[in-house]
Parts: C-alpha cells; sequence; structure tokens
C-alpha cells in the first residue's frame, strides 16, 4: 500500500502517525507536509489545492489511497480528481463537500429537513443584512461568513455596532475575500458545545469519541478566535442518552438528507453540536476531520484506521465494528505569540527529539520545519501536545508536563485547557 496524505498541520500529523501503525503500508507522502511529519512520511513540496500537480504526483507514485484531510481542497474537488484518475480517495466529493463550503446551504439544508439548529437569515446584500440586525435588536447575534475562511470566519456581536463591524468587514471591505460576500446571520444558542466526529459511506454513521475544542486565544474563553487551542476526548457532557438523540435527530437525518439531495457523503462528517435546554442542535457542519479534535479523538482509535478508511471507501462501514480505548486523552495547542494575529517564525524550538517527540506525550507538529536537523516554528499554531491517561484530570495533568518541557521563543498556549 502506498498512501498520500493531503495537508501540512497537526491533523494531518495524526492522521498519519495513526496510519504508520499499520504495517502493511509500505510508503506514505505527506503534500505539502511539514517539519515533524517528515518523521514518519516522505513530504512533497505541492500545495494542497493544487489539483492537477496532486493528481499527477499521486499517478506518477502508484498511490493506492489518498486521504484528503483538509476542508479547501476537498470544496475544490481533489477527491473527484482523484477518482477520476483512478485513484482511490478518502474525503467527500465536491457536491458533498459544500455542507462544509457554503454555511448557506447548510443552513438551507437544516431547515428543508428539519435537523435542529439556529434560527437564521442569509444575505447578498450589505445594507440589508445590517437593516435586519438593526430590527432583530437581540443579542449577542452570529455573523458567519458563508464560505471557508480558516475557521475565522464567525463573530460574535455583543451589540449592533459590533454586527455592523462584522457585517461591513466581511461583505464590503472583504476581510475573508470571497467568502464572505453573503453572511448568515443566526441566533445565538447557549449551552455546553460538544464536537463529534463520524465516519461514514453514505448509509452507516459510526460516530467518533466526543470531544470540546476551546476555540477562543486566551484563558477563561477570552480573546479572540483561533482555529483551536485545544481539546480534551471524550467531552464530559456528553451522555450516552444524547449520542443516541443525536444520531436519530441529527446524524442520521443530515446522512439521508444529503443522500435525497444527490450529494452523498463519503469520509469524516464533523458535527459541531451545541447542548441547548431545548436540546442538542447544530452549530455547524465540516466535511473532514476536525483540528485540533483530530489529536485527542484518534489516539483514542483501537481500530485500525486504513480498516475503517476502506470500509468508508467501499461501502462497508455497516460490517465493521468500530472499537476504542478506555481513558480521556487532552491536547494543549503551543502557538506562536500573537496568533491568530501578527505574529514571527523560524525560532528553534527546545525540548523535542530527533523525531520530534517529547517524553511522555504525542506531540503533533502543526506549524514546523525541520532545517539542519532542529525544528523551527513556520505557523501560528506551532504543536499540539496531546497525553492519554485513565482520566480526563491525568491526561490534562500530563498534557501540560509535556508542555513544560519544551519551549520556543514567544511560545502562547493556554493554562485552562480541560479545566471547566
Amino acid at each position: 500500500m502506498k498512501i498520500l496524505v493531503i495537508g501540512s498541520g497537526g491533523r494531518e500529523h495524526a492522521v498519519i502517525r495513526k496510519l504508520s501503525e499499520n504495517k502493511t503500508i509500505e510508503k506514505i507522502y505527506a503534500a505539502p507536509g511539514n517539519g515533524g511529519i517528515s518523521a514518519l512520511a516522505e513530504c512533497v513540496s505541492i500545495k494542497a489545492t493544487d489539483i492537477p500537480a496532486m493528481v499527477e504526483f499521486a499517478v506518477e507514485k502508484g498511490i493506492d489511497l489518498t486521504v484528503v484531510t483538509p476542508d479547501d481542497p476537498l470544496v475544490l474537488g481533489m477527491a473527484d480528481a482523484m477518482e477520476a484518475a483512478g485513484i482511490r480517495a478518502f474525503g467527500p466529493r465536491k457536491n458533498a463537500a459544500i455542507i462544509e463550503g457554503s454555511k448557506a446551504f447548510a443552513k438551507d439544508l437544516m431547515k428543508k429537513y428539519g435537523i435542529p439548529t439556529a434560527r437564521y437569515e442569509t444575505f447578498d446584500d450589505c445594507e440589508k443584512a445590517v437593516d435586519y440586525v438593526r430590527r432583530q435588536d437581540c443579542y449577542p447575534t452570529v455573523v458567519k461568513a458563508d464560505g471557508l475562511a480558516l475557521g475565522k470566519g464567525v463573530i460574535i456581536a455583543e451589540d449592533f455596532d459590533a454586527a455592523e463591524k462584522a457585517i461591513r468587514s466581511m461583505m464590503e471591505e472583504g476581510v475573508f475575500g470571497k467568502s464572505g460576500s453573503r453572511v448568515v446571520i443566526e441566533e445565538f444558542l447557549t449551552g455546553k458545545e460538544v464536537s463529534v466526529l463520524a465516519f461514514t459511506d453514505s448509509h452507516t454513521v459510526k460516530p467518533m469519541v466526543s470531544s470540546m475544542d476551546h476555540k477562543r486565544a486566551l484563558d477563561g474563553d477570552r480573546g479572540l478566535n483561533t482555529g483551536g487551542m485545544g481539546t480534551i476526548a471524550p467531552s464530559p457532557y456528553y451522555t450516552p442518552e444524547l449520542a443516541q438523540r443525536c444520531m436519530e435527530e441529527i446524524f442520521l437525518p443530515t446522512v439521508e438528507a444529503m443522500n435525497r439531495e444527490g450529494r452523498p457523503f463519503k469520509g469524516c462528517l464533523y458535527f459541531g453540536l451545541i447542548l441547548t435546554e431545548e436540546g442538542p442542535k447544530v452549530i455547524e457542519y465540516n466535511c473532514r476531520f476536525g483540528d485540533p479534535e483530530t489529536q485527542v479523538v484518534l489516539p483514542l482509535l483501537e481500530t485500525d484506521l486504513l480498516t475503517v478508511m476502506e470500509a468508508v471507501c467501499g461501502e462497508k462501514l455497516a460490517e465493521l465494528e468500530i472499537r476504542w480505548k478506555k481513558g480521556a486523552a487532552a491536547c494543549v495547542v503551543m502557538a506562536s505569540g500573537g496568533y491568530p494575529q501578527k505574529y514571527t517564525t523560524g525560532f528553534p524550538i527546545s525540548g523535542l527529539d530527533e523525531k520530534g517527540d517529547a517524553p511522555g506525550v504525542m506531540v503533533y507538529h502543526a506549524g514546523t520545519k525541520k532545517e539542519g536537523g532542529r525544528y523551527l516554528t513556520a505557523g501560528g499554531r506551532v504543536l499540539g501536545v496531546t497525553a492519554v491517561e485513565p482520566t480526563l484530570k491525568e491526561a490534562v495533568e500530563s498534557a501540560y508536563l509535556g508542555v513544560r518541557t519544551i519551549s520556543f521563543q514567544s511560545a502562547h498556549y493556554r493554562t485552562d485547557i480541560g479545566q471547566k
């Protein structure tokens, strides 16, 4: 088996580390990969969204399976292009990846098929959007860029001025490019947020262990929204009763809705949920593994990941029992100072061994490069330090012990992951 994993972050590192446990895999390529990934796979400098170059490389190397993990190549049709070239791809086709590629599509899908979510309206006209917020006069309110925005296209506005600023920055100033030319404005829901990633072959849904992301940059859930500053798994709030309710009211109805729309979804479908007093509701869908949720979920997977992916591709997921380890996992993200705004990179990272790991933890590289045998910072989120232990408390403690052995200039991380 030769496998190509597309992407360059901590999520891809987690996927590659789990795949590398399968000894039938002869070779793993990562495109473009990163410093830490290079210890497990051969990194190839092809941009994740360069579909023609990626397909040409996969054909040339005789790749048996391509794992497309980031959102943008999926939304652009990477899985379609691979399949057209005769190469199996784990990840949804373009017409199914729209469930993340357009928030307006996702909201309309939920409304049409009765899947619980927040009330919303969609706008292509800036003045109409501003007028709607003014007339609603209900805060906080949520302003979302319709398209992909690196996980940062959601602004929770506490008053009218903040809402207007968010709308105009997206629609007039183009802060998120074309992604913000249309906006979704929705009611603010209160409750505990839970992430559930699920394997699906468009017929069967097999949820993974639940997790909880920490999006805000600073302790106490303060500061700007980021791509994620840390995660825990499983979520202590996600009970077996809630899991059953989500399966019946959200997971299966979503997959069936996509089938009815002629958009069968095969791959990893991410459900961003909020547990409200009225019951669980969908905040968002992602068409791929979450980041940094993958860094706590896959370490708990007992079943071979390649076997699961092949069952998804072959639409045989119903025949497979997926087993999970007991215990809990915690991941603390070490970021560059200033993230998610301006930051400087290129600093040496101390505390890592030659494979990019540290004692007692799994270190997933998100933004690193390797030069002259040293690991250097090369992104906003640099490392995800993950520990697996019998209890959540122990996992959090072990993760922070690992964090304290690693350092680089201006390193920034939250000190309260999992505390609440």
